[in-house]
């Protein structure tokens, strides 16, 4: 049999020794947007797999459709930058990766199926470890808890129980601060903090734009530049809930449904949800939010979460992006603006409640940190912030006809 030696220094990098050799039960890593913490724990996973014989691996992210483009693309990056990709197979359907001399697995999850995360089994060995990836999402401890309990068992000396925790630390009063962060001296807790000065792989084009980040959005560096807790003051919105609910409770409600473009640094964001006018309820029911999507991926991903018969305003700043979409079949019309479109859709959706099904993590994640803006002094303006807006926009756009007062009947009663 063939071997091949490599330098694992020179694979993984700096910045994680105490993350990579712990072995409590709790391997917590809070860090900034391209601190590597998530390419480190697949590369441990990978690693750690083929060391210990024996070994199983579980990944969970709130959602399981998230899975698909984070961890898993992650995992088989991991075993391609170890040079050991011969040796995994990756299936899609589910999400699955063995390792094949021994038949070890890593296994997905969603949380939104409650079931098949509490009830897991392996044929070959334990399952000892697993990743909690972008943890901020689950907002409930007692969702943890639960999860935290498919861990568990007696196993043979070489293996250890463990979870790998790691998240953007958006607000400070996320129950995983005070759990992990906050604990004094458990020695079954290791938790640090990362960012992207660790990461010796960035170009100066990625280094740049933390620097302008630093220079003109300080708030957002703290978090999303030096992975410190977000301080959160002063929401817009402050009435919402996350609740799962299904179509037959908003059977009688009108659909409402916005897009707010992005493609390099901002996301594009697709905004699906129902009014209830009369009983000031709004619905939010699914989301799109990814980077790097031309117009014709964008229609792609809304016809693939079949809501492409389902009609649209967005943005009016990027007409050439709506008259694209209209030629691939979507039924798109421009947004409103003016001097006060902004704080006008923001003050009418303020009178609803606003019920956030659990799928939507990435509008729970900015709905959570949308605030009112500080003029030089640290005053509160009123303005909000020029970030975690794009399904804020996306939501306003999608809800303008009724808050312009241009609709005067229900034009959509129940379904998708």
């Amino acid at each position: 049999m063939k071997t091949k030696t490599i330098k694992l220094p020179e694979l993984v990098g700096k910045g994680y020794k105490s993350y990579w050799n712990f072995r409590g039960r709790y391997d917590v890593c809070k860090g900034s947007r391209a601190s590597k913490k998530s390419k480190t724990t697949a590369l441990r996973i990978i690693y750690n797999m083929m060391k210990y014989d024996q070994s199983n691996t579980l990944v969970v992210r709130k959602t399981y459709r998230t899975l698909k483009d984070s961890c898993f693309t992650d995992l088989k990056w991991a075993t391609k930058r170890l040079k050991v990709e011969h040796l995994w197979e990756f299936k899609y359907s589910p999400l699955e990766a063995t390792y094949l001399p021994t038949g070890q697995k890593i296994l997905f999850r969603g949380l939104d199926d409650p079931l098949k995360v509490t009830s897991i089994t392996v044929e070959y060995g334990y399952l000892c470890w697993a990743w909690l990836e972008e943890s901020f999402e689950i907002t409930s401890e007692k969702d943890f808890d639960t999860l935290d309990e498919s861990i568990r068992g007696e196993l043979p000396p070489h293996l250890w129980k463990q979870w790998m925790i790691t998240f953007n630390p958006w607000n400070e009063h996320h129950w995983l601060k005070k759990r992990f962060f906050d604990a004094e001296n458990d020695p079954d807790i290791l938790a640090i903090t990362t960012n992207y000065k660790c990461n010796e792989w960035l170009d100066d084009a990625d280094l740049r734009l933390f620097e302008n980040m630093k220079k003109n959005n300080p708030r957002r560096y703290q978090v999303a530049g030096l992975g410190n807790w977000g301080i959160v003051d002063g929401l817009v919105y402050e009435n919402w809930k996350e609740e799962e609910y299904t179509l037959d409770q908003v059977i009688d409600c009108d659909s409402v449904d916005g897009i707010d473009f992005g493609y390099t640094n901002d996301p594009a964001a697709v905004f699906i949800g129902f009014i209830d006018t009369e009983h000031k309820k709004l619905y939010v029911w699914d989301e799109v939010y990814k980077k790097g999507l031309s117009n014709k991926r964008l229609y792609e991903e809304i016809e693939s979460s079949h809501y492409q018969k389902k009609s649209y305003t967005a943005d009016c700043a990027e007409p050439k992006s709506i008259d694209e979409l209209r030629g691939y079949g979507l039924r798109v019309e421009k947004s409103q603006k003016g001097k006060d479109s902004i704080m006008h859709g923001i003050q009418y959706i303020q009178d609803f409640e606003i019920i956030i099904h659990p799928r939507c993590v990435n509008f729970i994640t900015e709905i959570g940190n949308y605030t009112w803006d500080e003029d030089r002094l640290g005053n509160k303006i009123n303005r909000p912030i020029d970030d975690f807006n794009h399904l804020m926009d996306a939501m306003r756009y999608a809800v303008e006809k009724y808050a312009f007062g241009r609709v005067k009947v229900r034009t959509f009663k129940g379904g998708i």
